[in-house]
């Protein structure tokens, strides 16, 4: 019971003056406003999230907000990130395309006016892009591939032909 309190004061100071239940009702209340269909899983703050706005969690159909992101750049902010993670489950649940690179996800963010990308947090630094770090040659038809990361190549084949894959690092060791 101690731990449950701890974690619930733990919450309401990280959100800001806002508590989960606050949280719940601002998310039911958006979900019924911005899609015309209540929102009837569970929507809390999570602290430990650090570069994300939000999650929607597929199994549970539950939503996690970062609660930083309050914090940093106020409630309007958090009503785009919201309506995102809303586009995720109410597309999930219609068996539709719920995935960023769906049609369906990209036209009902639009349409709501949900956010494609949250903010970064004051302090953070964004992702500097990783440079290749390594080559894919087909033993077959030589097509390269690049790569940022390495790979077990006895897992995959050429993409053209089908051929078997050599790893090359590019400092020039294999």
């Amino acid at each position: 019971m101690e731990s449950k309190s701890l974690n619930n004061s733990m919450n309401h100071s990280m959100s800001h003056s806002m508590s989960n239940e606050e949280l719940q009702e601002w998310v039911e209340r958006i979900s019924l406003e911005s899609f015309g269909v209540p929102f009837r899983h569970q929507a809390t703050f999570n602290a430990r999230l650090s570069s994300t706005g939000g999650r929607y969690f597929m199994k549970s159909h539950h939503i996690e907000i970062n609660p930083h992101q309050l914090a940093a750049y106020g409630r309007s902010e958090v009503e785009k990130i919201i309506k995102h993670e809303l586009c995720h489950y109410h597309l999930h649940l219609r068996g539709m395309g719920y995935q960023h690179r769906d049609a369906d996800f990209k036209a009902w963010l639009a349409r709501v006016g949900g956010s494609r990308h949250c903010q970064t947090l004051p302090g953070r630094t964004e992702r500097k892009p990783q440079p290749y770090r390594y080559k894919l040659v087909c033993v077959s038809c030589k097509q390269e591939y690049m790569r940022k990361r390495k790979m077990n190549t006895q897992r995959y084949r050429c993409g053209k032909c089908g051929g078997k894959l050599r790893l090359l690092a590019l400092d020039g060791t294999p």
